[in-house]
């Protein structure tokens, strides 16, 4: 445990929050985690499993939490040239009726493909092989038009599993082991359950007795949600999602896969990045996943802004309000915000970069530009308007944005002659010192008598 410890007031809080939700969604055993700044600062559990309290080390199954893993590794793969998010499944898993839907459409829950699999309720019964589940295909399995609106597909992420497999020539979980588990220390995260861990149960809705539910392999729909994991191996992976990503991924990717691709039909308060949950809350975006197989409920949710995070396991199949990990986060934030990183000039700056700050003229629209660490740009509109984004240096001397509406555009500064700011240049728009500069190469050209008084 750190030795941050939060307040004692906030603690009580917290623990409010989840004895409350364990005995209003009759859970056998809930536990919950708060990290911040990659600490596990806070622990909480409510009930028993076998006669004792469960602890930060008892294993829980995590379900579709186990995508955001799967996900970690496709764009692994994608960083190293291996894959490209607009390549066809085809190009890496031949010989299936699924071929044309691309990695990013498998990745973002927008391909079109059934939620589930064919033949019978996956999750409740043993897998089969992944030559059983493409022949059970069928020659066209599409719920909707591939690439338009979003449809959670746990056969998508089965089908990711399968192209790791293919690409690194193991399967998906020693993939995933050797690259990400292991180099975070997640030695208890796990694809079947290791002592102690919890039993899953269904609890029955008019009478406070149990059922147990099964636990199986589920081999090729396994990606879809095959791990166990604790508490504290959560919380871990909840300071990744939040941009403690170490040695495994690049942060950039990290908030390319946190970028909103979709929302989740009419609510405008949820979407999906790439394998990413995301949640608008309070002026932030909050990146996780939640999890269920029968017997089990999990959540795993962080805020970057916060460097905060939580994590819930619970062993019941329903119940579990989704609400509990978004009001511990909340509690946290709201009786304990991060204290601001001091603030401390930059050791040095290039001198034509400094040249680059300050305001810029998308034609009358006001934007700033600022300059921050390491040679990122901020460009923002000044007063209304929502196309703010991030630019990444890149080695040609261009920038590359990496969120909101420029995400993935070029910004190109553009020289006179004699090596002075012309204008910038980003995704063919053209931004000047001054508004609609008539000595800047504006397309259309600007009217050659210029800002006049009143309607003409």
């Amino acid at each position: 445990m750190s030795t941050r410890a939060l307040l004692p007031a906030t603690e009580r809080a917290l623990l409010h929050r989840l004895a409350a939700e364990q005995a209003e969604a009759r859970v056998p055993a809930l536990v919950g985690g708060v990290i911040r700044d990659s600490e596990l600062v806070w622990f909480g559990g409510r009930g028993t499993i076998a006669g004792a309290a469960p602890t930060a080390d008892t294993q829980y199954r995590i379900g579709s939490i186990t995508k955001t893993f799967v996900a970690v590794e496709v764009m692994r793969l994608r960083d190293e040239g291996k894959v490209d998010l607009s390549d066809p499944l085809e190009r890496h898993v031949p010989g299936t009726s699924i071929g044309d839907r691309t990695v990013a459409q498998l990745l973002a829950h927008t391909s079109g493909l059934p939620a589930e699999s064919p033949g019978e309720w996956w999750e409740r019964t043993p897998g089969m092989s992944w030559t059983g589940l493409a022949d059970a295909l069928g020659p066209e399995p599409r719920q909707r038009r591939e690439g338009w609106h979003f449809h959670y597909s746990n056969l998508g992420f089965a089908t990711l599993g399968e192209l790791i497999s293919r690409i690194r020539g193991v399967s998906w979980i020693e993939a995933i082991r050797a690259e990400i588990l292991d180099p975070l220390g997640l030695a208890r995260t796990t694809p079947m359950p290791e002592k102690p861990h919890a039993d899953g149960w269904a609890v029955h809705p008019w009478a406070d007795v149990l059922l147990p539910e099964p636990a199986h392999d589920h081999v090729a729909m396994a990606p879809a949600g095959q791990l166990w994991s604790t508490i504290t191996d959560l919380g871990r992976w909840a300071a990744f999602l939040g941009g403690d990503t170490g040695d495994v991924l690049h942060p950039d990717t990290l908030e390319e896969m946190r970028s909103p691709s979709t929302t989740h039909g009419a609510d405008a308060e949820a979407g999906f990045g790439l394998g990413i949950q995301l949640r608008h809350e309070q002026g932030r975006i909050l990146a996780g996943h939640g999890g269920s197989m029968p017997g089990f409920l999990a959540f795993v949710l962080a805020d970057p802004q916060e460097r905060t995070g939580v994590a819930v396991l619970a062993n019941a199949t329903t119940g579990l309000s989704g609400e509990l990990s978004v009001d511990l986060l909340r509690i946290v934030t709201e009786r304990e915000p991060r204290i601001a990183d001091e603030w401390a000039p930059q050791p040095d700056i290039d001198p034509e970069l400094l040249e680059l700050a300050g305001p810029w003229y998308w034609g009358p629209s006001p934007y700033v530009l600022r300059l921050r660490a390491g040679r990122w740009l901020d460009l923002a509109p000044l007063g209304r308007g929502s196309r703010a984004s991030r630019f990444r240096p890149e080695a040609d001397g261009t920038w590359t944005g990496l969120d909101g509406y420029y995400s993935g555009e070029t910004l190109r500064v553009v020289r006179r002659p004699d090596g002075t700011v012309s204008h910038l240049d980003l995704a063919t728009f053209i931004f000047t010192r001054t508004p609609y500069d008539a000595a800047a190469a504006i397309p259309g050209d600007v009217d050659p008598d210029g800002w006049r008084a009143g309607h003409h």
